[in-house]
């Protein structure tokens, strides 16, 4: 499919080109195409993230954009994050189409390309429409293109919960060091908050929620985070 990319660059001036040549390391520095909103009686929620996989701030334009945030952020192929990428355009049925994915992600493999969407609106002729075109598109560079709805909600809570402890520099050196060397394998997390008692007990677990947001160690997100969830080293 022919197309093109038009993009905010570095200096905030708008380039274009064909969107076979864009290169991911162009768009990696785009800023949002579109202007950040906020007014009174406003339907959708905006706001910005501190990411930690950016080291800055990522907008978004609605709850369900920032738990696709939250996702990305928790996730250790996701090497950088840009909210509202690029313009795509496109002819199709002699009519100019144009969309603006919500997010681009770059991993280790291939670039993915994100759009947000409640489930239930992806049903409606003009979503599946413009979804269909774009990821045809995407996918002819052979890059991801995924559309994102509701997660599930206990994986949400625990991932939005672990995030409140992504902050890597608030963490003491030597108890992270002693976590990283102690053998938590096969440990409930609760017992695993007990095995450095020379430490106080609400610094050991701060920063075993810090790991486990690092994913140093992971357990079963699937089920509300607590005592009882075993631990286990990443491979």
């Amino acid at each position: 499919m022919e197309a093109t990319v038009s993009f905010r660059g570095h200096g905030g001036g708008i380039e274009e080109c064909s969107w076979a040549s864009v290169a991911p390391a162009s768009l990696q520095i785009a800023h949002p195409w579109r202007t950040f909103r906020w007014y009174r009686d406003q339907k959708h929620y905006s706001g910005t993230y501190w990411s930690a996989t950016m080291r800055d701030h990522v907008i978004y334009e609605s709850r369900l954009e920032l738990s696709r945030l939250l996702f990305a952020d928790f996730d250790p192929s996701v090497r950088a994050v840009v909210a509202q990428p690029f313009l795509l355009q496109t002819v199709l049925e002699g009519k100019t189409r144009r969309h603006i994915p919500d997010y681009l992600l770059l991993t280790g493999p291939v670039p993915v390309v994100v759009d947000v969407k409640p489930l239930q609106r992806l049903s409606k002729p003009e979503v599946a429409f413009t979804f269909d075109w774009t990821r045809r598109a995407v996918e002819s560079r052979g890059w991801e293109y995924e559309v994102w709805s509701e997660p599930p909600a206990a994986e949400l809570e625990n991932i939005r919960f672990l995030a409140g402890y992504r902050r890597d520099w608030l963490f003491k050196p030597e108890i992270l060091e002693a976590l990283r060397e102690a053998d938590l394998d096969g440990l409930p997390l609760g017992q695993a908050m007990r095995c450095l008692p020379d430490h106080p007990e609400p610094q050991v677990r701060s920063t075993l929620y810090h790991l486990l947001w690092k994913q140093t160690f992971v357990t079963d997100l699937d089920q509300p985070l607590g005592p009882s969830r075993i631990l286990r080293r990443s491979a």
